[in-house]
Formats: C-alpha cells, structure tokens, sequence
C-alpha cells in the first residue's frame, strides 16, 4: 500500500480560526480527518504534517523524492502557504526530487491579493487545486490516485 504525503506549510496551524471568511471554518484536524477517508477510499496510507518552517518542508520534500523511487509514495499534496510565492528553495527540492506533487490552495489564490497571483512552485507541481475549499485536498488525493495508476 502506498502511503499519500500531505504538507502544509505556514499558518495552517491557524486553520478555523485565522480568516474563516476566507478559508473556512475546519481545522487542521479537520482535513487530517477528511484527506485519511480520501486515502483508505483510494487505498492509500497517510503522512499528513505541518511546519512553520521552510528548512521542514524542504527536507520532507527530499524525503518523499527518496519513498517515491523506493515505490512507496504515490505523491505529494502540498499546501505552502506563503511560501508559494517567495519559496525559490521549496521549488528546487520539488525539482531537484523528482517527486510527483498537486500544488494546493484552499482559497482561490487568483482572486486575491496580486502578490497571490504567483507561485514558484507551479512550474515544478503536475498540476495545481485552488478554490474548493478544503474539499480540495480529498480531491487532490483522488487525482493521486489517477496519476499513480496511468
């Protein structure tokens, strides 16, 4: 069985309390909740973290590189947060790694603020989720599931 990594980055932490106007109102153990139900219906086991810190991030990325060419990862979602739009590291690791990732985003970023509107890890990510909420990550994983069996 392969095993699903789901990062989030910076302030996710703050799930449910940080701009449930913008971002709604579950928790971080919310979607932990909701992204274990998506994997047991694809099969899949769950990693599921969160770090406020970049160097975190970087190295669970090198590690997901590593499980997935001992074909024991199917891929990685990740939600960075800010680091989206500032991170030149985080998009050198992804791919430096080589490892399939669905860049997430809860709200939708292109209706946002401009600053919003760029990400550094688009152009390494297989494909981007923005603006269905935390649905996404369910959907994401889904898409996991898609990839890993084409």
């Amino acid at each position: 069985m392969k095993t699903v990594l789901i990062l989030n980055g910076p302030n996710l932490n703050l799930l449910g309390t940080r701009e449930p106007a913008v971002y709604g109102h579950q928790t971080l153990a919310d979607v932990e909740a909701l992204c274990l139900s998506a994997c047991a219906a694809h099969n899949f086991k769950l990693d599921f973290r969160q770090s406020n810190h970049e160097g975190v991030l970087i190295d669970a990325i090198h590690e997901a590189g590593r499980a997935q060419t001992a074909g024991t990862l199917a891929g990685v979602v990740l939600n960075a947060g800010a680091y989206t739009h500032t991170s030149i590291a985080i998009m050198d690791a992804i791919k430096g790694s080589g490892v399939t990732l669905i860049e997430l985003h809860i709200s939708n970023v292109h209706a946002r603020e401009a600053f919003r509107h760029h990400s550094y890890i688009s152009p390494v990510a297989k494909a981007v989720m923005a603006g269905f909420g935390v649905k996404g990550y369910a959907l994401a994983i889904g898409a996991l599931a898609d990839i890993s069996q084409a």
